[in-house]
């Protein structure tokens, strides 16, 4: 099987692909796009040069390698950010695959975001693109999409996980709740500058109960955002 978990930066991806990749059954892949990504836009990320150099940014292979599952493994666990697939991409493979969405509140995103990166529009972080995969698939298969909350993931881990695991119709695992300390050779080469707070968790981390403001120069994208996330929640496990 392959899991495509499409989601936005700063939603809690990471520690969701340590919590698959603890399973025994599974090969988990970090961001495949994001080499393309870089190189059509020119943006300039954290360690630009180096995910340039490092990965591949020719979109067939990428599209060949990430349509196939590895030998020895029932399961291919896929994080995408939803922001590097450009319009020139075409989505009919992602039929392949069972998709799902990971969302979080706009205001944890757009915070958390802005302390690594500049924030110039919504499709920085995401939720145009993924909302719309979302509305691909529901078209296709005529059925709710798999959405799961991050918040509802650090409320409730194990009920959550297990909801989750049911929607793939894949077994728990208690391995995916915790996991162990450390970096990962499936990491992408960028986690030095995003990972700092995943590569020393051990488990998904516990709920805040916090309210973000955001500044008023980022009022009209989290405008924008909420309109997405709220249609997108209704439909969260």
């Amino acid at each position: 099987m392959i899991i495509y978990m499409w989601s936005g930066p700063r939603n809690l991806s990471t520690a969701l692909m340590r919590s698959f990749e603890n399973r025994l059954d599974t090969k988990v892949l970090d961001e495949p796009f994001y080499s393309f990504y870089l190189k059509k836009t020119k943006l300039t990320h954290p360690m630009f040069k180096e995910i340039i150099k490092n990965y591949s940014y020719n979109k067939n292979y990428i599209i060949k390698k990430i349509t196939k599952i590895p030998k020895k493994n029932k399961i291919f666990y896929q994080k995408h950010m939803t922001h590097h697939l450009l319009d020139e991409i075409n989505l009919d493979w992602i039929y392949k695959g069972k998709n799902c969405f990971l969302i979080r509140h706009p205001s944890k995103v757009i915070n958390f975001y802005i302390k690594k990166n500049s924030l110039k529009n919504i499709n920085d972080i995401g939720f145009k693109k993924q909302f719309e995969i979302f509305n691909l698939v529901k078209k296709k298969y005529n059925y709710d999409p798999i959405v799961v909350n991050s918040d509802k993931i650090l409320k409730k881990p194990n009920e959550t996980i297990k909801k989750l695991c049911k929607k793939l119709n894949i077994k728990f695992s208690e391995n995916m709740i915790n996991w162990p300390k450390g970096i990962r050779k499936t990491d992408g080469i960028w986690g030095s500058v995003w990972y700092e707070q995943v590569k020393n968790s051990t488990s998904f981390g516990k709920y805040k109960n916090s309210k973000l403001e955001v500044p008023k120069k980022y009022y009209n994208i989290y405008k924008e955002s909420m309109n997405i996330y709220n249609k997108m929640n209704k439909f969260s496990i």
